[in-house]
């Protein structure tokens, strides 16, 4: 029954298996690399705003104009762009591997704007009470700011991680693989209606799973 349904996709199950581990591996390196990058840039945003505590007006303007011309700019576009960047990085413009370097640029100033948002939820009451008790403003962000959002920060990761889902698919440009890659190497260029709709079935089972398991640990975080 097996060997009959994939041969009624019209791939192998070893082609499917490789193509689930390829958008895994890219969607969650992508999501740890993005993620370190996007909280130190929504740091610099929310320490040098404003009001903050190292107001920093130029520092924040440069900061914040960085992070929205990289989000201007069309995915399919930054892919091919930075293509000099990505072979000097991992030494390659092909391959899963590769990929990694345009979805971590991508995510990262999306991640920024997020995690800026959750830090700012942070009530201003509990910093002013950690600054009067004599705090580093390391320890502000590691023993208040950060536990204080960590829920919050989660279900921005969570978002994220969806959206990495979805850019996966366009990585196969340069050969990355992926589910979203054998839906339309296999699928749409073939007219193989069957595995279009069986590869949307796999995404949005991932996305409810990712989705899932978000909402679960930022909901656990909150009651901490």
């Amino acid at each position: 029954m097996t060997d009959s349904f994939f041969k009624m996709l019209g791939i192998s199950q070893d082609q499917l298996v490789l193509c689930a581990n390829q958008t895994l591996y890219m969607v969650f390196v992508s999501l740890f690399l993005g993620s370190l990058i996007g909280i130190f840039l929504a740091f610099v945003l929310v320490l040098s705003r404003k009001n903050g505590l190292k107001e920093n007006r130029f520092v924040f303007s440069v900061t914040s104009y960085f992070i929205n011309i990289l989000r201007s700019i069309p995915f399919v576009i930054l892919l091919v762009f930075i293509l000099p960047v990505t072979k000097a990085i991992v030494g390659t413009r092909i391959g899963t591997t590769a990929a990694l370097v345009p979805l971590t640029t991508f995510i990262s100033p999306y991640l920024a704007r997020l995690f800026e948002n959750s830090l700012l939820e942070v009530n201003p009451g509990i910093i002013e009470v950690a600054k009067s008790m004599g705090a580093s403003t390391f320890e502000i962000i590691w023993h208040f700011w950060l536990p204080e959002a960590k829920g919050s920060l989660i279900l921005a990761t969570t978002i994220g991680a969806i959206s990495l889902l979805g850019a996966t698919a366009m990585a196969g440009v340069i050969g990355a693989g992926g589910v979203g890659d054998l839906a339309l190497t296999y699928g749409y260029e073939r007219m193989n209606s069957t595995l279009m709709l069986f590869t949307v079935i796999v995404l949005v089972i991932f996305v409810q799973i990712i989705q899932s398991v978000g909402n679960y640990l930022a909901s656990r975080a909150r009651k901490v």
